[in-house]
């Protein structure tokens, strides 16, 4: 008591000479001047009742409401205050949205934001009783934070009167520590306990509660010093509490009252000083100046190996210091360091502080819970952390699969693990195949309870119930919200038969089973059938073994030939001669008509293949006559020198590309000082045009000859890395280069802007963007998609196609991405705020899309990407079927198809025809329109082709008689004619 009374005396000397203090610093030197004179008394008076009543407790200034002091010191800091109870505008709002949000949570019980807000309102209304419901509701569905859990215990410590409040109290404690590793919790958890030192066994309380924070967060380097020093006072309090009393016991009892209590204080500081924390010089310093001996060598020894560990750890607790949360990576490592080390306390501390910040990320829950069932296959840890990971992650199939194997491996109560499955299914996955997947783990489960010797038992029958019950399941439940079962193969189905047909010794339901699953459309593939023959094979008999193979025969469609090896191979070793006979006849009748189809198809695809390349040779001889007569043009006067130049082609285009897709090398604007002796003026295409009026042969020639002199801007290859390809630009752009340089400068440095050019003057849509450096040019291609005139703007990296074929460029996943949601069906008129506005309302928006097309205007899709899996999860179940605008959305998982890539054409051989070559295309791909260049005027009026009596007549007769036929006139032929004299 000296040391507390002393403190209290120099206190108001303290506070006078610092002068006055902003408010919340006066609060925290309040409250923690509250503890300490709470801590004192409190340690007194068990010291009284613990001695005897020779120590006056009046004198000593113990009251009996001392024990309710610390309640007002503990939230003090965090207490909301006096309510005011004034009912105004702001209540009535407080109270619609109150009714509105349990409005909300009696839909969906799930909506983790919408339990945060309710709490937050009453708790400002001052409802008191709704608040403590509501936070109960909320810790039954999800796992509170620290914040959630010290606020209501705060509130709870003001309201406790009596034992029996704070005995309600410490239940909450109890659930609070449950939760996560929260070093704070338990430092309040011992200061409360410390008011109750004064009831029945209270000292046995605080220091049961002192020892398991220690267990739990002693280890921590950063916040477990607060908790060792905290408990060190506590035990230094009761040696400062005990002396007055001292004068009333014998001299040994006097001695071994002080001797055992010291010791207590010695352990601690020689226990604190064994483990590598911060700060630990500090600690030795300590116990240096309190220890009346000197320190021994044993603990100078631990201490010393304690700061080489701590030099160890250092680096891995400054990388998670200089991160910012929720540092996983950092986590990761400093798990994986622990892991090398091999000391199971502190990997069980490592993965706690880990998955404060990472609670939402399954993988990492699934590390922590697998190596506790390999390691310490502790049953109460171990099951502890399965629950609190499933109603973290609660969408994770995986989570739930292995809690029922934690349950199952150490002997928990058949009720309570089947209480859990149907949590399971109320959990709400986000694909199909979960729900396969954990009424399989059950159903694998269920079987492993049943007892096969005997014919008929309770558990059997449970059994048999259960695979039916999941077959209605998937039929309804699942395939009404997926639009598919989940089980295309019916694993459940088989596994259903197999046990049916190895463990009951019942092929009759196996056959039906298999019958079953044959009809859903599996009766094509040679596996399944494969798979009922050798279960008949083993368990049933000869006779429905060359019946399922017979059907086998007939129904398969992806490996016949297989199935067809496989009868024959059981009538060459059982069959008679008459089932020989009958094998080979429908197996030959099976693999004609198999072979037939093989054929047709193979021709008709050759003939695809065909018809592709004569109209490619077709298109290659119209280009050639149509150079050849340009040429021919161009020499018969002076005017038409130099035109060919047009000719030239843009890099990466090669010779069989249409003329109407190819890309020309742009012409550079001509400086000033070329053009001084012609009156003309730059259009804002680039191209050069008369101001006065003259007339058109005048205009081209002057054309002709500005091009001449213009020199060529060819494409260099070697600056593909620091160059963009920038398309999808209005065509109607004036001055392109101008106009694009200030937007692409934010990147870097811009040497030149090309864009390209028609024949005509006209803007293609498309440019080329040449930057100093390559960052630059790698930063330019996030301007992908920005919006320039109304218009998406396409930024790809600089690729030369007709080397690269096969490059594509897709900024966005094409996979499946649990946090993101696909949303189809929206009203055109439907704004980003707007959707953003609907889509927050569950969860935090990342990032939101509206897909546009290529001019910009919105096609009724959009992509919305959330903070993580459980919030897009109550997206899906809450806006599915939504009303925006008077149009139903549908929203659902992002998990785009695959695209169907078209195999390269190969060469090949077509029955009884030639080599088929492969058909090549340009870059551009093969054109969308082939016009024919033949005037009508001229064209002859082929004959009606001759029918026969079902149809017209065969192709090779027509193809006979066009062969008789004079040749016909090319294109050529007729420029000819019209330039003939």
């Amino acid at each position: 008591m000296a040391t507390a009374a002393a403190t209290s005396a120099s206190e108001p000397e303290a506070e006078s000479k610092a002068g006055p203090k902003a408010d919340g610093e006066e609060d925290e030197v309040k409250a923690a001047r509250t503890r300490r004179k709470v801590l004192s008394r409190a340690v007194a008076a068990a010291t009284y009742k613990t001695v005897g009543p020779g120590w006056d407790q009046q004198e000593e200034g113990v009251s009996e409401s001392d024990g309710d002091e610390y309640a007002m010191a503990s939230s003090a800091e965090s207490s909301p205050g006096e309510y005011e109870w004034e009912y105004d505008e702001e209540e009535e709002k407080n109270q619609l949205e109150i009714e509105r949000l349990e409005e909300q949570l009696s839909i969906n019980v799930y909506d983790y934001n919408c339990h945060v807000d309710l709490i937050r309102l009453l708790r400002l209304e001052g409802e008191l009783t709704k608040v403590r419901m509501a936070r109960q509701k909320m810790s039954e569905i999800f796992p509170l934070t620290e914040e959630l859990w010290l606020e209501w215990l705060h509130d709870e410590i003001s309201m406790a009167q009596d034992g029996l409040d704070r005995e309600h109290v410490y239940d909450l404690f109890e659930k609070a520590v449950k939760d996560y590793i929260c070093p704070n919790i338990w430092l309040e958890y011992g200061q409360y306990s410390v008011g109750g030192i004064g009831q029945k066994g209270g000292l046995e309380k605080v220091r049961s509660v002192f020892e398991r924070a220690l267990s739990s967060v002693g280890l921590h380097m950063t916040k477990g010093l607060a908790l060792w020093e905290a408990y060190r006072e506590f035990e230094s309090a009761i040696v400062e509490a005990a002396r007055p009393v001292a004068g009333f016991l014998s001299p040994f009892d006097r001695e071994q009252t002080f001797d055992s209590q010291l010791e207590k204080v010695h352990s601690l500081f020689r226990r604190q000083l064994a483990i590598p924390l911060y700060d630990m010089e500090a600690t030795f310093a300590e116990y240096e100046e309190w220890s009346e001996d000197p320190v021994p060598e044993s603990v100078i020894q631990n201490y010393n190996k304690a700061l080489q560990q701590l030099e160890k750890y250092k680096p891995y607790e400054e990388a998670l210091l200089q991160a910012e949360a929720p540092r996983l990576s950092e986590y990761q490592a400093y798990i994986d360091f622990e892991m090398k080390i091999g000391d199971p306390a502190r990997i069980q501390l490592i993965f706690e502080r880990a998955l404060v910040e990472n609670c939402l990320v399954p993988d990492l829950w699934i590390r922590y819970s697998q190596y506790l069932d390999r390691q310490l296959k502790v049953k109460d840890l171990v099951l502890s952390v399965h629950n609190r990971a499933v109603r973290n992650c609660p969408w994770t199939v995986a989570l739930w699969s292995r809690y029922l194997l934690a349950m199952e491996r150490h002997g928990v109560d058949h009720q309570v693990i089947s209480v859990t499955f149907e949590k399971a299914l109320n959990a709400g996955f986000i694909q199909a195949t979960d729900y396969v997947e954990i009424w399989q783990a059950y159903l694998d489960y269920l079987r492993r309870r049943v007892d096969f010797k005997q014919d008929s038992s309770k558990e059997l029958e449970e059994l048999r119930a259960a695979f039916t019950r999941a077959l209605e399941y998937l039929k309804q439940e699942v395939e009404e919200r997926f639009n598919e079962s989940g089980d295309p193969s019916c694993v459940i189905m088989q596994n259903w038969a197999r046990i049916e047909a190895r463990l009951c010794n019942n092929m009759q339901k196996a056959r039906e089973l298999w019958d079953s699953i044959m009809t859903r459309g599996n009766a094509k593939y040679a596996n399944m059938w494969l798979e009922y023959y050798n279960l008949e094979r083993a368990h049933g008999d000869t006779q429905h073994c060359r019946k399922a193979l017979h059907r086998a025969v007939q129904c398969t469609s992806d490996y016949p030939e297989h199935v067809c090896e496989v009868l024959l191979t059981m009538e060459r070793t059982e069959g008679s001669l008459e089932d020989w006979d009958t094998a080979v006849q429908k197996t030959e009748t099976r693999l004609a008509r198999v072979n037939e189809q093989r054929m047709k198809a193979a021709e008709k695809e050759a003939a695809l293949v065909q018809q592709e390349e004569e109209k490619a040779e077709q298109r290659k001889r119209a280009r050639a006559e149509k150079k050849a007569l340009k040429k021919k043009k161009k020499t018969r006067g002076p005017e038409k020198r130099g035109a060919d130049e047009d000719d030239e082609k843009e890099w990466g285009d090669d010779e069989e590309e249409q003329p109407s897709k190819r890309r020309r090398v742009e012409n550079s604007i001509p400086e000033a000082g070329e053009t001084q002796n012609v009156e003309v003026a730059a259009g804002p295409a680039g191209k050069c045009a008369t101001v006065d009026v003259e007339p058109p042969s005048k205009q081209k020639e002057k054309a002709a000859s500005l091009k001449r002199d213009m020199p060529k801007v060819l494409h260099d290859s070697s600056k593909d890395s620091i160059t963009v390809f920038v398309s999808n630009l209005p065509y109607s752009m004036q001055e392109p280069d101008v106009k694009l340089r200030p937007l692409f400068e934010a990147c870097g440095e811009v040497v030149q802007i090309r864009p390209i050019f028609s024949n005509r003057g006209d803007f293609r849509g498309y440019c080329y963007v040449e930057f100093k450096e390559e960052k630059s040019a790698l930063q330019a291609l996030e301007m992908d998609r920005k919006s320039v005139e109304g218009r998406p703007m396409f930024v790809s990296p600089c690729v030369d196609k007709s080397k690269n074929p096969d490059f594509k460029v897709f900024r966005y996943s094409t996979s499946l991405e649990k946090h993101k949601l696909f949303i189809s069906g929206l009203p055109f008129s439907c704004t980003k705020e707007e959707l953003e506005e609907i889509c927050k309302a569950h969860g935090t928006v990342k990032d939101l899309r509206l897909v546009t097309n290529r001019a910009g205007k919105p096609k009724g899709l959009a992509y919305v990407e959330y903070e993580n899996e459980s919030q897009a999860s109550q997206a899906v179940m809450k806006m599915d079927g939504m009303t925006v605008k008077e149009n139903v959305i549908k929203v659902a998982i992002s998990n785009p198809p695959q695209r169907k890539v078209p195999e390269k054409p190969e060469t090949r051989k077509a029955p009884g025809g030639p080599m088929l070559l492969p058909q090549t295309y340009g870059a551009r791909g093969k054109g969308r329109t082939q016009l024919s260049l033949l005037p009508r005027a001229l064209q002859r009026p082929s004959a009606a082709a001759p029918q026969a009596e079902n149809g017209p007549a065969a192709a090779p007769a027509v193809a006979a008689s066009a062969a008789t036929e004079a040749p016909k006139m090319s294109n050529a032929d007729f420029a000819k004619l019209f330039l003939r004299k």
